[in-house]
Protein backbone atom coordinates (compact mmCIF):
# COMPACT_ATOMS: atom_id res chain seq x y z
CA UNK A 1 0.00 0.00 0.00
CA UNK A 2 0.96 3.56 -0.79
CA UNK A 3 0.23 6.41 1.52
CA UNK A 4 0.60 9.77 0.33
CA UNK A 5 2.31 12.75 2.82
CA UNK A 6 2.42 16.37 2.59
CA UNK A 7 5.25 17.78 4.23
CA UNK A 8 4.33 21.85 5.51
CA UNK A 9 7.14 24.11 6.41
CA UNK A 10 9.09 27.32 6.49
CA UNK A 11 10.49 29.32 3.18
CA UNK A 12 13.23 31.24 5.34
CA UNK A 13 16.30 29.22 3.80
CA UNK A 14 15.76 26.84 1.12
CA UNK A 15 11.98 25.57 1.75
CA UNK A 16 9.29 25.96 -0.91
CA UNK A 17 6.03 25.28 1.25
CA UNK A 18 4.38 22.10 1.22
CA UNK A 19 6.57 19.13 -0.36
CA UNK A 20 4.46 15.57 -1.02
CA UNK A 21 6.02 11.75 -0.87
CA UNK A 22 5.15 8.70 -0.54
CA UNK A 23 5.51 6.02 2.29
CA UNK A 24 5.34 2.06 0.60
CA UNK A 25 3.98 0.29 3.06
CA UNK A 26 5.55 -2.96 1.80
CA UNK A 27 9.27 -2.08 1.23
CA UNK A 28 8.74 0.37 4.40
CA UNK A 29 10.48 3.30 2.27
CA UNK A 30 9.58 7.07 1.32
CA UNK A 31 10.04 8.32 -2.28
CA UNK A 32 11.83 11.67 -2.39
CA UNK A 33 9.85 14.28 -1.69
CA UNK A 34 8.70 16.74 -4.26
CA UNK A 35 7.50 20.22 -4.23
CA UNK A 36 3.84 19.95 -4.23
CA UNK A 37 2.35 24.08 -3.72
CA UNK A 38 4.70 26.83 -3.38
CA UNK A 39 2.97 28.31 -0.42
CA UNK A 40 5.00 31.32 2.00
CA UNK A 41 5.38 29.85 5.72
CA UNK A 42 3.21 26.82 5.13
CA UNK A 43 3.67 25.57 8.99
CA UNK A 44 0.48 23.89 9.52
CA UNK A 45 -2.01 22.03 7.66
CA UNK A 46 -5.10 20.43 7.82
CA UNK A 47 -7.32 17.94 5.22
CA UNK A 48 -11.53 18.37 5.69
CA UNK A 49 -13.08 15.24 4.45
CA UNK A 50 -13.93 16.72 1.00
CA UNK A 51 -10.02 16.72 0.42
CA UNK A 52 -10.05 20.36 0.89
CA UNK A 53 -6.34 21.47 2.19
CA UNK A 54 -6.18 24.29 4.75
CA UNK A 55 -2.84 26.00 5.14
CA UNK A 56 -1.30 28.24 7.57
CA UNK A 57 0.56 31.03 4.81
CA UNK A 58 2.58 34.67 4.92
CA UNK A 59 2.04 36.98 2.22
CA UNK A 60 4.47 40.02 2.68
CA UNK A 61 3.77 41.93 5.83
CA UNK A 62 0.42 39.87 6.19
CA UNK A 63 -0.12 36.60 7.83
CA UNK A 64 -3.54 33.76 7.20
CA UNK A 65 -4.84 30.35 6.28
CA UNK A 66 -5.45 29.27 2.59
CA UNK A 67 -7.51 27.03 0.96
CA UNK A 68 -7.02 24.74 -1.96
CA UNK A 69 -9.27 21.90 -3.55
CA UNK A 70 -7.26 18.67 -3.87
CA UNK A 71 -9.57 17.37 -6.01
CA UNK A 72 -8.24 17.55 -9.27
CA UNK A 73 -5.32 16.71 -10.92
CA UNK A 74 -3.94 20.13 -9.70
CA UNK A 75 -4.02 21.67 -6.36
CA UNK A 76 -6.57 24.67 -7.00
CA UNK A 77 -6.69 27.59 -4.93
CA UNK A 78 -9.81 28.58 -3.64
CA UNK A 79 -9.43 31.43 -1.18
CA UNK A 80 -7.27 32.59 1.36
CA UNK A 81 -8.13 35.06 5.10
CA UNK A 82 -5.23 37.20 5.49
CA UNK A 83 -4.57 40.53 8.42
CA UNK A 84 -1.93 42.32 9.39
CA UNK A 85 1.34 40.77 11.17
CA UNK A 86 2.45 36.92 11.15
CA UNK A 87 0.63 33.80 10.05
CA UNK A 88 -1.24 31.70 12.82
CA UNK A 89 0.85 28.26 13.66
CA UNK A 90 -2.02 25.49 13.92
CA UNK A 91 -5.13 24.93 11.64
CA UNK A 92 -7.78 22.56 12.47
CA UNK A 93 -11.29 21.43 11.00
CA UNK A 94 -14.23 21.17 12.87
CA UNK A 95 -16.47 19.10 10.22
CA UNK A 96 -19.70 19.15 12.08
CA UNK A 97 -19.91 22.56 12.36
CA UNK A 98 -17.89 23.37 9.48
CA UNK A 99 -15.44 25.28 10.98
CA UNK A 100 -11.60 25.94 10.56
CA UNK A 101 -9.56 27.10 13.77
CA UNK A 102 -6.47 29.03 13.77
CA UNK A 103 -4.38 29.47 16.76
CA UNK A 104 -1.84 32.63 15.98
CA UNK A 105 0.73 32.16 18.50
CA UNK A 106 2.63 36.04 18.14
CA UNK A 107 -0.84 37.69 18.66
CA UNK A 108 -2.53 35.58 21.48
CA UNK A 109 -5.62 35.33 19.11
CA UNK A 110 -8.33 31.87 18.84
CA UNK A 111 -9.38 31.99 15.50
CA UNK A 112 -12.61 30.69 13.69
CA UNK A 113 -13.18 30.58 10.00
CA UNK A 114 -16.58 29.25 8.78
CA UNK A 115 -15.91 26.48 5.89
CA UNK A 116 -18.30 27.98 2.83
CA UNK A 117 -20.01 25.29 0.21
CA UNK A 118 -17.14 25.64 -2.56
CA UNK A 119 -14.45 25.00 0.95
CA UNK A 120 -13.56 28.66 1.02
CA UNK A 121 -13.13 30.17 3.68
CA UNK A 122 -14.18 33.43 5.66
CA UNK A 123 -13.60 34.70 9.40
CA UNK A 124 -16.32 34.11 11.65
CA UNK A 125 -14.91 35.12 15.48
CA UNK A 126 -11.87 35.74 17.40
CA UNK A 127 -10.78 35.94 20.26
CA UNK A 128 -7.70 37.37 22.34
CA UNK A 129 -5.63 36.14 25.03
CA UNK A 130 -4.06 38.34 27.21
CA UNK A 131 -1.18 38.23 29.91
CA UNK A 132 2.36 36.87 30.49
CA UNK A 133 4.70 34.41 32.33
CA UNK A 134 7.94 34.08 34.05
CA UNK A 135 10.11 32.89 31.03
CA UNK A 136 11.15 34.99 28.25
CA UNK A 137 9.52 33.29 25.93
CA UNK A 138 6.15 34.40 28.01
CA UNK A 139 5.99 38.36 27.58
CA UNK A 140 2.56 37.98 26.15
CA UNK A 141 0.34 35.50 25.46
CA UNK A 142 1.10 32.59 22.69
CA UNK A 143 -2.32 30.32 21.58
CA UNK A 144 -0.25 27.47 19.82
CA UNK A 145 -3.00 25.21 19.66
CA UNK A 146 -6.80 25.24 18.87
CA UNK A 147 -8.87 21.90 18.39
CA UNK A 148 -11.51 19.82 19.53
CA UNK A 149 -12.34 18.32 22.80
CA UNK A 150 -13.61 14.66 22.83
CA UNK A 151 -17.62 16.58 23.18
CA UNK A 152 -16.91 19.28 20.61
CA UNK A 153 -15.92 22.10 22.63
CA UNK A 154 -13.05 23.54 21.37
CA UNK A 155 -9.53 23.95 23.34
CA UNK A 156 -6.74 26.21 22.87
CA UNK A 157 -3.40 26.14 24.62
CA UNK A 158 -1.51 29.60 25.66
CA UNK A 159 2.24 29.09 26.03
CA UNK A 160 2.50 32.78 26.91
CA UNK A 161 -0.09 32.31 30.00
CA UNK A 162 0.53 28.98 30.65
CA UNK A 163 -3.53 28.34 30.27
CA UNK A 164 -5.24 25.87 28.74
CA UNK A 165 -8.85 27.33 27.99
CA UNK A 166 -12.08 25.44 26.73
CA UNK A 167 -14.75 27.13 24.71
CA UNK A 168 -18.49 26.43 23.78
CA UNK A 169 -18.64 27.03 20.10
CA UNK A 170 -21.90 27.40 18.10
CA UNK A 171 -23.02 26.75 14.67
CA UNK A 172 -22.30 30.23 13.75
CA UNK A 173 -18.69 29.78 15.04
CA UNK A 174 -19.11 32.24 18.29
CA UNK A 175 -16.62 30.80 21.46
CA UNK A 176 -18.28 31.56 24.79
CA UNK A 177 -14.87 30.59 27.43
CA UNK A 178 -16.31 27.75 29.62
CA UNK A 179 -13.09 26.98 31.86
CA UNK A 180 -9.55 27.88 32.02
CA UNK A 181 -6.71 25.89 33.43
CA UNK A 182 -4.13 27.32 34.73
CA UNK A 183 -0.19 25.11 34.83
CA UNK A 184 2.69 25.36 37.02
CA UNK A 185 4.42 29.10 36.10
CA UNK A 186 6.77 28.97 32.83
CA UNK A 187 5.21 24.82 32.26
CA UNK A 188 4.66 26.76 28.25
CA UNK A 189 1.53 24.62 27.13
CA UNK A 190 2.06 24.06 23.84
CA UNK A 191 -0.65 20.46 22.47
CA UNK A 192 -2.63 18.37 23.95
CA UNK A 193 -4.23 14.88 23.50
CA UNK A 194 -6.91 13.37 24.36
CA UNK A 195 -7.29 9.17 25.64
CA UNK A 196 -9.84 7.49 23.25
CA UNK A 197 -12.03 6.89 26.92
CA UNK A 198 -12.28 10.89 26.43
CA UNK A 199 -11.52 11.23 30.34
CA UNK A 200 -7.98 11.86 30.19
CA UNK A 201 -5.76 14.45 28.06
CA UNK A 202 -2.06 14.62 27.66
CA UNK A 203 -0.76 18.55 27.77
CA UNK A 204 2.51 19.53 26.47
CA UNK A 205 4.67 21.77 27.64
CA UNK A 206 7.14 23.29 25.30
CA UNK A 207 9.10 25.16 28.06
CA UNK A 208 9.50 22.39 30.87
CA UNK A 209 9.77 19.28 28.61
CA UNK A 210 6.82 17.77 30.80
CA UNK A 211 3.79 15.60 29.91
CA UNK A 212 0.91 16.10 32.31
CA UNK A 213 -1.62 13.66 33.18
CA UNK A 214 -5.03 15.64 33.18
CA UNK A 215 -8.60 15.02 34.15
CA UNK A 216 -11.08 15.99 31.66
CA UNK A 217 -14.58 16.98 33.05
CA UNK A 218 -18.22 17.26 31.41
CA UNK A 219 -17.97 20.93 32.05
CA UNK A 220 -14.81 21.77 29.86
CA UNK A 221 -12.39 21.49 32.80
CA UNK A 222 -9.22 20.16 33.21
CA UNK A 223 -7.30 19.38 36.50
CA UNK A 224 -3.85 17.97 37.31
CA UNK A 225 -3.43 13.62 37.81
CA UNK A 226 0.31 13.69 37.25
CA UNK A 227 3.53 15.34 35.67
CA UNK A 228 6.20 13.32 33.81
CA UNK A 229 9.69 14.61 31.95
CA UNK A 230 10.14 13.67 28.51
CA UNK A 231 14.02 14.29 28.65
CA UNK A 232 16.42 12.34 31.00
CA UNK A 233 17.45 14.15 34.34
CA UNK A 234 21.13 15.08 33.42
CA UNK A 235 20.45 16.59 29.80
CA UNK A 236 21.21 20.16 30.43
CA UNK A 237 21.36 21.59 27.05
CA UNK A 238 18.48 23.75 25.72
CA UNK A 239 15.22 21.69 24.90
CA UNK A 240 12.14 22.42 23.74
CA UNK A 241 9.21 19.75 23.10
CA UNK A 242 6.81 20.06 20.12
CA UNK A 243 4.78 17.81 19.00
CA UNK A 244 2.40 14.87 20.71
CA UNK A 245 0.38 12.38 19.99
CA UNK A 246 -1.46 9.01 20.84
CA UNK A 247 -2.08 5.53 19.50
CA UNK A 248 -6.13 5.19 18.35
CA UNK A 249 -6.04 2.15 20.80
CA UNK A 250 -5.04 4.96 23.90
CA UNK A 251 -2.31 2.45 25.12
CA UNK A 252 0.97 4.36 23.91
CA UNK A 253 2.16 8.33 23.98
CA UNK A 254 4.43 9.79 21.79
CA UNK A 255 6.30 13.43 22.45
CA UNK A 256 9.50 14.91 20.22
CA UNK A 257 12.05 17.02 21.47
CA UNK A 258 13.87 19.52 20.07
CA UNK A 259 17.96 20.11 21.83
CA UNK A 260 17.77 16.16 22.44
CA UNK A 261 16.26 15.16 19.69
CA UNK A 262 14.16 12.52 20.05
CA UNK A 263 10.84 11.18 20.46
CA UNK A 264 9.82 9.76 23.77
CA UNK A 265 8.07 6.97 24.19
CA UNK A 266 5.34 6.06 26.92
CA UNK A 267 2.91 3.60 28.01
CA UNK A 268 -0.32 4.08 28.67
CA UNK A 269 -1.14 2.34 31.76
CA UNK A 270 -4.91 1.34 33.28
CA UNK A 271 -7.59 3.98 32.93
CA UNK A 272 -5.34 6.16 31.17
CA UNK A 273 -3.66 8.33 34.14
CA UNK A 274 -0.07 6.48 34.37
CA UNK A 275 2.62 6.93 31.66
CA UNK A 276 5.79 4.63 32.27
CA UNK A 277 8.70 5.70 29.72
CA UNK A 278 9.50 2.57 27.52
CA UNK A 279 12.04 4.64 25.36
CA UNK A 280 14.01 7.40 24.06
CA UNK A 281 14.71 7.41 20.29
CA UNK A 282 17.19 9.89 18.07
CA UNK A 283 15.63 11.64 15.70
CA UNK A 284 18.72 11.57 13.71
CA UNK A 285 18.44 15.29 13.28
CA UNK A 286 18.27 18.55 14.60
CA UNK A 287 14.95 20.46 15.50
CA UNK A 288 11.91 17.72 15.53
CA UNK A 289 9.08 19.73 15.14
CA UNK A 290 6.48 17.60 14.52
CA UNK A 291 5.87 13.96 13.54
CA UNK A 292 2.56 11.66 12.74
CA UNK A 293 1.80 7.62 12.84
CA UNK A 294 0.54 6.44 9.37
CA UNK A 295 -2.93 5.49 8.90
CA UNK A 296 -1.86 2.02 9.72
CA UNK A 297 -0.50 2.86 12.68
CA UNK A 298 2.95 0.59 11.75
CA UNK A 299 4.88 3.80 10.86
CA UNK A 300 6.06 6.94 12.40
CA UNK A 301 7.05 9.77 9.89
CA UNK A 302 9.60 12.28 11.96
CA UNK A 303 10.35 15.87 10.47
CA UNK A 304 13.63 17.57 11.47
CA UNK A 305 13.57 21.56 11.06
CA UNK A 306 17.29 22.40 11.15
CA UNK A 307 18.27 19.87 9.05
CA UNK A 308 15.85 19.17 6.40
CA UNK A 309 15.45 15.95 6.85
CA UNK A 310 12.88 13.17 7.59
CA UNK A 311 13.26 9.80 9.33
CA UNK A 312 11.01 6.69 9.04
CA UNK A 313 10.10 4.44 12.05
CA UNK A 314 8.94 1.08 12.10
CA UNK A 315 6.08 1.17 15.18
CA UNK A 316 5.16 -1.99 17.78
CA UNK A 317 1.98 -2.04 18.10
CA UNK A 318 2.02 -4.59 21.12
CA UNK A 319 5.24 -3.03 22.42
CA UNK A 320 4.69 1.05 21.18
CA UNK A 321 8.57 1.13 20.02
CA UNK A 322 9.90 2.51 17.45
CA UNK A 323 12.67 1.43 15.29
CA UNK A 324 14.66 3.77 12.56
CA UNK A 325 14.06 2.51 9.07
CA UNK A 326 15.28 5.13 6.85
CA UNK A 327 16.86 8.61 7.51
CA UNK A 328 18.00 11.52 5.36
CA UNK A 329 14.33 11.81 3.66
CA UNK A 330 15.12 15.50 2.38
CA UNK A 331 12.26 17.47 3.51
CA UNK A 332 13.65 21.29 3.59
CA UNK A 333 12.42 23.10 6.26
CA UNK A 334 9.70 21.05 7.50
CA UNK A 335 7.49 21.46 10.37
CA UNK A 336 4.08 19.75 10.21
CA UNK A 337 3.57 15.89 8.63
CA UNK A 338 0.54 15.30 7.63
CA UNK A 339 -1.11 11.66 5.79
CA UNK A 340 -3.91 12.24 2.90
Amino acid sequence: MKEKILFGGYTRRIGKGIYQAELDTETESISQPEVYLEVPQATYLALSKKNILYTVCKDGENGGVRAYDLNGEKPQLINEVMAVGAPPAYVSVDEDRQLVYGANYHKGEVLVYRIAENGGISLASSVTHVGDGPRPEQESAHVHFTDLTPDHRLVACDLGIDAVVSYDVNDAGDLTKVATYRTEPGYGPRHIVFNPNGKIAYLLGELSSNVQVLNYQNDGSFSLVATYSLIPTDFTEHNGSAAIRISNDGRFLYASNRGHNSITVFAIAGDGRELQLIQRISTEGDFPRDFNLDPTESFVVCANQNTDNTTLYRRNSETGRLTKIQQDIQTPESVCVLFR
